[in-house]
C-alpha cells in the first residue's frame, strides 16, 4: 500500500495541472458554500411540513382511484349546510391513505387497498348523465314557439299543455309492440264513415309508428279501400291485385318481398284490395281470411281490416275469431246510434262480450247533421256500453267520398284519428 506521503504528492502533481479548479474549490471550502456540503434527508414525519396539506393518494390501480373519489364525494355530501373545505374522512379513505401516510401498519395498508380495488363501481362512471342537466322540450307553434324561434332558443317556455297533450298521443301511438294485432273495423249500416276512419287510422299509425302497418280490405261489397287510399286514378292504373290473386298464390309467399307483390302501397301504409268482381266478391269464407291473416302476422304487427256492411256474411267469424279489438263506425243520427247498440249488443250475445265491453265507437259527423240532432244525447246513448267513444268532426275531406289524405284534413278531424290510432295501441298492450 503506497503511504500517506506519496498521496500527498499524487494530489499535488494532479492540481499543478489544474489551478482555476483548485483555487474555486478552495473558495468554497473558504466561504462555506452550501453546494459541496452534505444534502439533508426529508422525511414524510418533519416537523417543517404543513399540518394541514395530507400527503397524496398513492393509488395502485384505478379502482382504487374511483372508489377514493367517491369517497370523497359522499363526504362532501355528509358535511350538510356547513363549511364545504371542512370535511372528516370516511373509514375506507382513511384506511385507503394510511400506506401514504406511514401512519399504519403494512398489513393496515394492505387492506385498505383490497378494499378499495372491491369497491363498487362509481356513479360517475355507471349513470354519466347525472352531470347533464335535462333538456326543457322545444314548443312548437304558438306564441311558445314564436318566441323560441325568435330568441334564438335563449328563451324557452316549454311545450303548451295543447303540445303535452299530442306528444302523449305520438308516445302512446309508437309504443313498440310483441307480437302481430288486428283491429275490426265495423258497421251494420254503410256510408257512415267506416272506410274512412280505416283510412285516416292507417295513414296515421303509418305516420307515428316505426313498423308499417297493414289494412285488409274484406269487404263482401267491392270494397273501396284501396280506392279511398290511393285515389281513383292511380288505382285504375295500377296492377289490379287482390285479396283473391293472394289466396291462390298464398301457398307460394314466403316472404315480405313476396307478399307485396300483392299489396297496394299508400306512403307507409299497405293494403290488401278487396275483391272487385260481384260474382266473387262475396265468397270469402272465414277459413281464407285467417289464412290471410296468419300470412299477414308474420310481416305486421297492426293490422286494420275493413269489415264491410253487418256482422253476418261469410268471413264475418274469422275476422271475429282473430280480432283483438273493434271499431264500431256510426253516425249522427238517431238510426246510426241504434245499429251501433244493435251491434255491440249483437256481439255481446254471440260469445263475443270482450270484444264488445273493450269496442272504440267512432262516431263520424259525415253529413253535417242540423242543430235539430242533440249529439249529445246520441254520445251519452252509446258511451256507457264501450270503452271509449270518440267524436270525428265533420270534414269535407273525408264526406266527399274520394281520396282521404292527411294533409287536406282539418286537425281536428286529425287529432280525432290519432286518439282512435292511440286507442287502438292501448288494446293491444
Amino acid at each position: 500500500m503506497p503511504d500517506s506521503v506519496d498521496n500527498e504528492a499524487s494530489a499535488a502533481a494532479s492540481n499543478e495541472g489544474q489551478p482555476e479548479l483548485r483555487r474555486r474549490r478552495d473558495r468554497r471550502r473558504e466561504e462555506g458554500d452550501a453546494w459541496t456540503g452534505t444534502m439533508p434527508i426529508i422525511t414524510p414525519n418533519d416537523s417543517d411540513a404543513p399540518a394541514s396539506t395530507p400527503a397524496p393518494l398513492q393509488s395502485r390501480s384505478w379502482a382504487e382511484a374511483a372508489a377514493a373519489a367517491d369517497a370523497s364525494a359522499g363526504a362532501v355530501a355528509d358535511s350538510g349546510s356547513g363549511d364545504a373545505s371542512r370535511v372528516e374522512p370516511r373509514g375506507d379513505i382513511a384506511t385507503a391513505a394510511a400506506p401514504a401516510s406511514g401512519a399504519g401498519s403494512p398489513a393496515a395498508a394492505r387492506a385498505g387497498r383490497a378494499a378499495a380495488a372491491n369497491a363498487p363501481i362509481s356513479d360517475f362512471i355507471s349513470s354519466p348523465g347525472s352531470f347533464v342537466r335535462e333538456q326543457k322540450p322545444r314548443p312548437v307553434g304558438g306564441f311558445r314557439g314564436m318566441l323560441y324561434r325568435l330568441t334564438g332558443g335563449a328563451w324557452n317556455l316549454g311545450p303548451s299543455a295543447k303540445q303535452r297533450e299530442e306528444d302523449e298521443l305520438a308516445r302512446r301511438i309508437s309504443r313498440q309492440l310483441q307480437g302481430s294485432y288486428n283491429t275490426a273495423v265495423l258497421s251494420l249500416k254503410g256510408g257512415i264513415g267506416k272506410t274512412s276512419t280505416t283510412v285516416g287510422v292507417g295513414l296515421t299509425l303509418a305516420e307515428f309508428r316505426g313498423d308499417p302497418p297493414c289494412a285488409i280490405d274484406a269487404n263482401p261489397d267491392s270494397g273501396d279501400l284501396v280506392e279511398r287510399a290511393l285515389g281513383e286514378g292511380i288505382y285504375q292504373k295500377a296492377t289490379p291485385r287482390t285479396i283473391t290473386d293472394l289466396l291462390k298464390n298464398v301457398d307460394n309467399v314466403d316472404s315480405l318481398t313476396a307478399l307485396a307483390r300483392y299489396m297496394h302501397h299508400a306512403g307507409r301504409l299497405h293494403l290488401i284490395a278487396g275483391e272487385q268482381d260481384p260474382e266473387v266478391s262475396d265468397s270469402l269464407t272465414a277459413e281464407e281470411y285467417l289464412r290471410i291473416r296468419q300470412l299477414i302476422s308474420g310481416y305486421y304487427s297492426v293490422a286494420l281490416t275493413d269489415c264491410g256492411t253487418g256482422v253476418t256474411h261469410n268471413a264475418m267469424s274469422g275476422i271475429l275469431q282473430s280480432a283483438d279489438n273493434l271499431i264500431i263506425a256510426a253516425g249522427y243520427a238517431v238510426s246510426g246510434a241504434k245499429r251501433a247498440r244493435s251491434t255491440l249488443q249483437w256481439l255481446a250475445s254471440h260469445g263475443y262480450e270482450e270484444l264488445a265491453r273493450n269496442a272504440i265507437v267512432v262516431i263520424t259527423d259525415k253529413d253535417e247533421v242540423s242543430s235539430r240532432v242533440d249529439k249529445d244525447a246520441i254520445e251519452e246513448h252509446l258511451s256507457g256500453i264501450c270503452r271509449q267513444l270518440i267524436a270525428v268532426p265533420h270534414d269535407r275531406g273525408v264526406a266527399d267520398g274520394d281520396l282521404v289524405t292527411l294533409d287536406v284534413l282539418r286537425p281536428d278531424t286529425r287529432r280525432a284519428y290519432k286518439e282512435i290510432a292511440a286507442a287502438i295501441v292501448d288494446g293491444y298492450v
